[in-house]
């Protein structure tokens, strides 16, 4: 996704305590997300959950599965 992108997610890619640290944020299947901005050099990325901001490493990041909206 790219910054201001809106997508909902699909799937979540991870063992079980990654999955669980995940859904603790907020971020589960069915659930639309925005990313707000990323850094460069795979940095954080900072992303939107329902009114919540949150920021995640570019490794959960990219374990996050988003269909990403047209």
């Amino acid at each position: 996704m790219r910054p201001g992108q809106t997508g909902t997610v699909v799937d979540l890619a991870g063992g079980r305590g990654m999955v669980r640290r995940m859904q603790a944020m907020g971020i589960r299947p069915g659930v639309p997300i925005t990313r707000l901005s990323g850094q460069p050099f795979r940095g954080p990325v900072s992303l939107q959950v329902g009114a919540t901001q949150v920021a995640v490493g570019y490794g959960l990041a990219r374990r996050i599965m988003v269909e990403v909206a047209s």
